[in-house]
This record gives C-alpha cells, sequence and structure tokens, in this order.
C-alpha cells in the first residue's frame, strides 16, 4: 500500500538495492587494485587478487646439489638436502622431474627415475636422491614442484613506483596542472555567473544562449583552433608554448561554459528577498557577491570543483598538447599510458601506477561528496 508520500515501500527497497548494486559494482575492482598494489610480484602472476588473504600455490624449478654432494649409505649413492634456505617455511603440494608433468609427483612419494634412481621429496622441502651407481657430472638434478606460498604484502611495489618509475615526478605535474585549472575556473565563472543571474544589462540573453551553445561543442573540434591561437599568441610576445600557463587557459577556456551554466543556475534559485534587503542597506554587488551569494553557494562550487578536478586529473590530450611529453612535462595520465607499453608485463607496477592515479580524486570526491547532489539539484526547480 502508497504512503502519503507517493513512494511504497517495495519502490523504497528496491531503490536502496539498486544503489547497494552500483556501490558494490564500483567498490570492487578499486578494491582489487588496492589488494594487487600491495601484493608481491610472484604472486600476482601465481593468483587472482581475491585469493590473496590465503595464499598461492607457485610452480617452481631448482637444481640439487651437484654429483660431489653424494654419500655412500647401505649400498647406495645419496644425496640429500632441503629446497628452501629456511625449511618448513613453505610448503610442497607435488613434483617432477620434466617441465611438461612439473606435478606429476605428490609430495612425500618416491618417484623412479632412470637407471634405477629414486628421488623423494617431502612436504617441508626436503629430498632424498638415491642410486645404486655412482653420480656423475657437475650438475645437479633438475626438478619442478608446486610450493604453496602465505600471503605476502609489501610497500616495495610503491617504492619502485613513486621513486624509480618517474611516476613521482608526473604525480607533481599532474598536481601542478590540476590545482589551478580548477580554482582558475571557479573564480572567473562565479563571478559571471552572479552577473547572468542578478544583474541586468545589454546582451544578457545573447550571452546565456552563447554559453549553453559552448556546452555541445566537442573538445577535439575545438582544441586546434585554440592550439593555433594559443602558439601565436605566445610567438608574438616570444615566450614558450609549452608552459603549465597554457594548458591552465586550455583548461580554463574548456570548463567555464559549464561551469557558468551550473552556478547560474543555483545563483537564480537563491531568495530573491536576501538581494533586496541587501541593497536596501546600501549593499554595493561586489559586496552581495562576496558576503551572501558566495558563502551560500558553496555546496554549488564544491560540486564543480568535483567534476573539473576529475576531469583535468584524469585528462591526457590536451596535457600531451599544450605541456608536452618530455620527461619532465608528463602528467600521470601520460606516465601511465607510457608503462603499460613498456612495463605491460609487470603488474605490480601497473596496479600500483593505478592507484596512484586514482587516490587523490578518491580523496577529493570523498571529501567534497555531502555537497554534490545538494549543489547540482538546488536551483534546478526554480530559475532566474
Amino acid at each position: 500500500m502508497a504512503k502519503a508520500s507517493g513512494k511504497s515501500f517495495l519502490g523504497r527497497f528496491g531503490v536502496h538495492i539498486a544503489v547497494l548494486f552500483f556501490v558494490v559494482l564500483w567498490t570492487i575492482p578499486t578494491l582489487g587494485i588496492l589488494v594487487s598494489s600491495l601484493r608481491d610480484k610472484d604472486q600476482i602472476i601465481a593468483s587472482g587478487w581475491w585469493n590473496s588473504f590465503a595464499g598461492s600455490v607457485q610452480t617452481e624449478n631448482g637444481r640439487l646439489p651437484p654429483a660431489s654432494a653424494q654419500q655412500e649409505k647401505d649400498g647406495k649413492f645419496v644425496i640429500e638436502g632441503n629446497l628452501f634456505e629456511q625449511p618448513g617455511a613453505r610448503e610442497i603440494r607435488a613434483f617432477g622431474t620434466r617441465a611438461v608433468a612439473p606435478t606429476e609427483f605428490e609430495a612425500g612419494t618416491v618417484a623412479e627415475l632412470k637407471d634405477g634412481a629414486t628421488l623423494q621429496i617431502n612436504a617441508d622441502g626436503s629430498f632424498v636422491l638415491a642410486s645404486p651407481t655412482a653420480f656423475e657430472g657437475e650438475r645437479g638434478q633438475r626438478v619442478y614442484f608446486a610450493a604453496s606460498a602465505p600471503a605476502r604484502f609489501t610497500t616495495e611495489n610503491y617504492e619502485a613506483v613513486l621513486f624509480s618509475e618517474g611516476i613521482g615526478r608526473s604525480f607533481i605535474n599532474s598536481l601542478t596542472v590540476t590545482i589551478p585549472a580548477t580554482v582558475i575556473p571557479i573564480m572567473i565563472a562565479a563571478f559571471a555567473a552572479y552577473a547572468l543571474a542578478w544583474m541586468r544589462f545589454p546582451g544578457r540573453a545573447l550571452i546565456i544562449a552563447t554559453i549553453i551553445g559552448l556546452l555541445v561543442v566537442p573538445l577535439q573540434m575545438a582544441l586546434i583552433p585554440l592550439l593555433q591561437l594559443y602558439n601565436g599568441v605566445a610567438l608574438f610576445f616570444g615566450v614558450p608554448s609549452k608552459t603549465y600557463l597554457g594548458i591552465w587557459l586550455a583548461h580554463t577556456g574548456f570548463g567555464l561554459p559549464f561551469a557558468i551554466y551550473l552556478l547560474r543556475s543555483y545563483m537564480a534559485g537563491l531568495p530573491r528577498e536576501l538581494m533586496e534587503s541587501a541593497r536596501i542597506d546600501g549593499a554595493s554587488d561586489f559586496e552581495i557577491f562576496v558576503k551572501i551569494v558566495l558563502p551560500l553557494s558553496f555546496p554549488v562550487l564544491a560540486s564543480f570543483a568535483i567534476f573539473q578536478f576529475l576531469w583535468v586529473w584524469n585528462d591526457l590530450l590536451v596535457a600531451m598538447v599544450f605541456l608536452g611529453s618530455g620527461a619532465d612535462q608528463l602528467v600521470l595520465t601520460g606516465k601511465l599510458n607510457a608503462l603499460l607499453g613498456s612495463r605491460g608485463g609487470d603488474w605490480e607496477i601497473l596496479t600500483t601506477s593505478a592507484f596512484v592515479t586514482i587516490i587523490v580524486p578518491l580523496i577529493v570526491f570523498f571529501s567534497l561528496q555531502r555537497y554534490f547532489v545538494r549543489g547540482l539539484l538546488a536551483g534546478s526547480v526554480k530559475g532566474g
């Protein structure tokens, strides 16, 4: 039975289930990247991250001691020892003497070799190689074995990524690009949004229509003309074209239409009585903007900051065009893309780099998420 609010219990329950489903759907891959980034590189190859806490079984190979280590016991020539430097630290499940059958025999069984020789490898790694005739040769018997390894987590992957792979420098480059490219459009758009929402001047409607039209202009279509304009200005003033200023201006230009549209919709929904009361008290437009509108607009400012920060942080195209691809200029997404080509088989490097890439956006989002929905929805019903 539907309640007065118009929402039945079944409907609200379905919404909660859907939200929970999408939360789990997005959380599981992130958790997998985090766990994999902390795992030992050999265990990443051997098993999936969901098995990381239960250990893994890895197939390895090695050589037994040479013939010089043999001893004669009870009429047989015997070579004894342990495959592990620390006996008992790992457990052998199976072993073999051929690469095509590395787990042919279970641990503890006696395997028959050629010329009457036998080999027994126990679970603790101890082995006994016996033969009725003396062993010859300087190289020992090659053996293969599948051994269980306890779960091992390490920070070595992060040390390698941040200090050896150049990710640290790219991380700083991304912060240098993203923070100003988020703050600058907010500052400009806030002033423009207030003017378009509460000030009357000729051409106001045309400017609003132009801003709405710019929302649908693809970035790729405007990128080359903008680059040519910027290079021409840089050449005219005799300054380098590949600078942080260039990419800040580029991201500001691409982010301003959405920022102005979002902020204006919010500011236009603020109570008109507040503005009129402030004007009666003698406040100027600048004082109204700074002391009344900006504090009340913090939710929408935070919402746009999340959008802009995520977009700039994850950007690769604009960064490559306006900043360059040199070692000192490469942003985090560019460095990760380079690692995919050069270190594609090193999963510990890739997962660690990926988590370093997403950790800052996660911090920004969860820091401002309480304002996110409120900032987007406020002003969507009432407009100025």
